[in-house]
């Protein structure tokens, strides 16, 4: 009635009585150790982090690098005759605005519309 080889009868008396795991586990811990290994010496391959001289500066001034500081105007749109009208080609792309040297004055900074609050800042939002 036993229809298993002496094989299929050795291989479970060795997984019954633990051998296998440990064997199992030894397989996974020297594959892990391989990888640690490995990522050693793929990380000695790679260049060194640059030493403090060799890192990038600030530039002397206090602006940022590629920081602009600059007053913008609104450009004046082009008339035309009422016959012909103007091709979005036929203006400029910055915008509408150009640069200024001058700062703007205090009641074009100031907005004159309602003040309508932001959000949470408990006020009606109406301008009452």
């Amino acid at each position: 009635m036993n229809t298993l080889s002496a094989a299929e009868i050795l291989a479970a008396g060795v997984w019954q009585s633990g051998l296998g795991q440990v064997l199992g586990g030894l397989v996974i811990v020297a594959v892990l150790i391989g990888a640690v290994w490995l990522g050693f010496r793929v990380r000695d391959r790679e260049p060194a982090p640059p030493k403090p001289d060799e890192q990038p500066q600030r530039p002397d001034t206090d602006a940022l690098p590629g920081e602009t500081s600059e007053y913008r105007r609104a450009e004046e749109m082009p008339r035309t005759d009422g016959e012909h009208r103007l091709m979005p080609y036929q203006l400029k792309g910055s915008g509408g605005t150009e640069s200024s040297p001058d700062p703007p004055s205090e009641e074009k900074r100031k907005w004159g519309g309602i003040s309508s609050g932001g959000f949470g800042s408990g006020g009606t939002g109406h301008g009452d």
